[in-house]
Parts: C-alpha cells; sequence; structure tokens
C-alpha cells in the first residue's frame, strides 16, 4: 500500500463531491483486511509497525470521505485552499444573524410545551440547510476556478457551524429523549 495516495487514490474514487458510501464502505472493509494488524502478528516487527500506519492511514481516509464536510475541506486542500477556521472566520451578516436565531431557538427547546415536536423542527432546518450548502458547494467545485473556490471555501466555513449545531441537537436528543 503506498500512503503517498491521496484518500481518493487509495480507495480507488473519483476526486468528487458527492462519493458512493455503498462503494466506499465496501473498499474500506477490503482495505482493512488487507492491513489489519492481525494479520501480520507473526512477522518482523518493521511489517507490524507498517501494517499499523498503514491501518491508521486507512480509517483516517475513511473518516474524511465518509462525511461530506471533511470530505469538502479535504477537495479544497488537494486544490491547495487550507480552511482555517480559527484564523479567517469572515461570514455574511445574514448568515451570522440565522445562526444566532437557531442558537436562540435551541436553547429554548426545553421549554417548549412540545419539546420533541420543536427539536424535530430544528433538527430539519439544519439538515435542509446542510443539505442546500452541500449543493452548493458541489455547484461551485464544479466551476473550479478560484473565485468559485474562494466561494467554496465560504460554504464550508458556514456548514462548520451547521454540523457543530446539529452534532448539538443530536445530543439534546439523547438527554431529552431517551
Amino acid at each position: 500500500m503506498d500512503i503517498t495516495l491521496n484518500y481518493f487514490e487509495l480507495f480507488q474514487l473519483p476526486e468528487s463531491c458527492d462519493l458512493n458510501t455503498s462503494q466506499l464502505a465496501i473498499r474500506y472493509r477490503e482495505l482493512q483486511r488487507t492491513v489489519h494488524p492481525d494479520r501480520f502478528a507473526g512477522d518482523a516487527d518493521r511489517l507490524q509497525r507498517l501494517s499499523l500506519q498503514y491501518a491508521a492511514y486507512v480509517n483516517e481516509a475513511y473518516t474524511v470521505l465518509k462525511s461530506p464536510l471533511r470530505r469538502y475541506i479535504y477537495l479544497l486542500k488537494l486544490a491547495g485552499r487550507e480552511v482555517d477556521m480559527e484564523h479567517n472566520t469572515i461570514m455574511d451578516c445574514a448568515f451570522l444573524e440565522e445562526q444566532m436565531a437557531l442558537r436562540e431557538s435551541v436553547s429554548e427547546v426545553r421549554n417548549q410545551p412540545q419539546p420533541e415536536a420543536a427539536h424535530q423542527q430544528l433538527v430539519a432546518s439544519v439538515d435542509e440547510s446542510l443539505d442546500t450548502l452541500g449543493q452548493r458547494f458541489s455547484e461551485l467545485w464544479a466551476q473550479g476556478d478560484t473565485q468559485a473556490l474562494e466561494q467554496a471555501e465560504a460554504v464550508v466555513r458556514k456548514m462548520q457551524f451547521l454540523v457543530k449545531l446539529a452534532d448539538e441537537l443530536d445530543q439534546m436528543e439523547a438527554e431529552l429523549f431517551h
């Protein structure tokens, strides 16, 4: 196995925004069977270490490719664009206001007469926004020029906010309804 391959090459998949997740999972299992450290338990230390490195590389690649947001960030990286949320947090005002309103709605879910319905409505809203942003990223990625890639970066930064909110909603669901 060659760990200099990019993640798409490793999984023998096209560099694309949209992946066939079934193909990804099948290829992941095949690669894991090939490089799993247990297969090299009786071999020399060097082979065992290489096996661990390869298995870690396969796991990291799979984790990145199966998540749309991580996949988009990786695609931008392959195009020479690093998404740096810590140093580049510029967002348009309308988006930030929308995020503040969503956060306020999240904080009020517990006080709603029907918290489960309010929660589900927020989950649906966040999922819809993520889908819309994913489609926008795909459109911009297909254009491929510098300006489109800059806009794609902005889309990814917005998605990071929403993914974090979606995670918080998942945690809230576990706390409130299970």
